[in-house]
């Protein structure tokens, strides 16, 4: 199976209800698969004019209650910015897959790269929580689309699952997919006239109505109160800011994965994800049977940053090696979190080409 394939076989096995894209390279595999199977089972397939319709398509079906996604790739994750941060901002659940291509502008569409990484955090304006996964495998296409959306649900958050078009567009064998948890948003239990959408006594992630079913309510970008009404009342807007930043930043455990493999006391330490991971573990290995003691950490969660577990994981090691495609972009972090306690490497390109292993084999004997 393909990775675009498998990302839409997990988005049905989540429940998705609602898709809608505008065509792009390299994520059209994955508009072709859900428009064909969608409408056989109940779901909503639209071809939008654009990338911004879409999202905004995907935000009005969400509030009506379906499971919703749309997908693209770079460009059109541009035009996305304004509508991902409404959808932070008023708490909507929807997935955003964006299969990586090189950039900027128009780039090379039939290259990978891994260029978006701080533009899905910090692409729209204004601060704001938001969860990002990569997948580095046809199988991982699968189990983390399906992830993507129970995180979204349970969190009322959009979540970018950010492929690349190495992992896309390969084709592996793969066991059956496995049955996992498929997680639902929280309904109200009260009435229509009891029901707040942003009532912060209600814990981290108020239940959310849908439209259509008896509540009404408001939604909006700018500040509001419980009711979902504009505000400037710093006792309203205060209170909610902290609450919509804690359901993510206070659940890190929950939402943040972290893969080590390799030699546990290792002295160098490979950080890698998505498809510069398979690169990566390949040059790992080959250095461990050469007697390099290496290990690898592979980030399934790109944000929120998985900062204690990396200087957790990192230990003792004398070396860190970061290898992805772009200039740098995850080996900034990096060189943050370790705060100059040992050299952080990198292993970079972004010409519209895997990295080859020999590269980071390099990097690793490098003493």
């Amino acid at each position: 199976m393909q990775g675009n394939e498998a990302i839409a076989e997990g988005a049905l096995a989540a429940g998705i209800g609602f898709f809608a894209a505008y065509p792009i390279t390299p994520a059209n595999e994955i508009s072709e698969v859900l428009a064909r199977e969608l409408p056989g089972r109940g779901g909503v397939f639209i071809q939008m004019e654009d990338e911004i319709a879409s999202l905004a398509a995907v935000i009005g079906a969400s509030l009506g209650g379906l499971k919703s996604a749309t997908a693209t790739s770079g460009p059109g994750f541009s035009l996305m910015q304004e509508n991902l941060g409404y959808a932070a901002a008023a708490e909507i659940p929807c997935v955003v897959i964006n299969v990586q291509r090189a950039g900027p502008s128009t780039g090379l569409p039939t290259g990978p790269a891994q260029g978006d990484v701080m533009q899905s955090r910090w692409g729209t304006h204004g601060d704001h929580p938001i969860i990002v996964l990569s997948p580095s495998s046809v199988a991982e296409c699968y189990a983390l689309t399906l992830r993507a959306f129970n995180l979204a649900e349970r969190y009322r958050s959009p979540v970018v699952l950010l492929a690349d078009e190495a992992v896309a567009h390969v084709r592996e064998t793969t066991a059956e997919f496995p049955k996992l948890e498929v997680v639902n948003r929280a309904r109200p239990g009260v009435p229509a006239e009891w029901y707040f959408p942003y009532d912060n006594s209600l814990g981290d992630v108020p239940p959310l109505a849908s439209f259509g079913e008896g509540y009404r309510y408001h939604v909006t970008g700018l500040y509001h109160d419980k009711s979902g009404f504009p505000t400037e009342r710093q006792d309203e807007i205060e209170p909610w800011l902290e609450r919509m930043f804690h359901k993510i930043e206070g659940n890190v455990d929950d939402i943040v994965q972290l893969e080590e493999e390799g030699d546990a006391e290792a002295e160098i330490v490979l950080i890698s994800y998505g498809g510069s991971a398979r690169s990566a573990r390949h040059a790992m290995n080959v250095a461990r049977r050469d007697g390099k003691p290496v290990k690898m950490l592979r980030l399934l969660t790109l944000w929120p940053f998985a900062e204690s577990m990396l200087l957790e994981r990192i230990g003792n090691a004398k070396r860190v090696v970061v290898v992805e495609m772009n200039r740098g972009q995850v080996r900034l972090e990096v060189e943050r979190i370790v705060a100059g306690k040992l050299p952080v490497e990198g292993v970079h390109r972004y010409d519209g080409q895997l990295i080859h292993p020999n590269p980071i084999l390099k990097a690793i004997k490098e003493t």
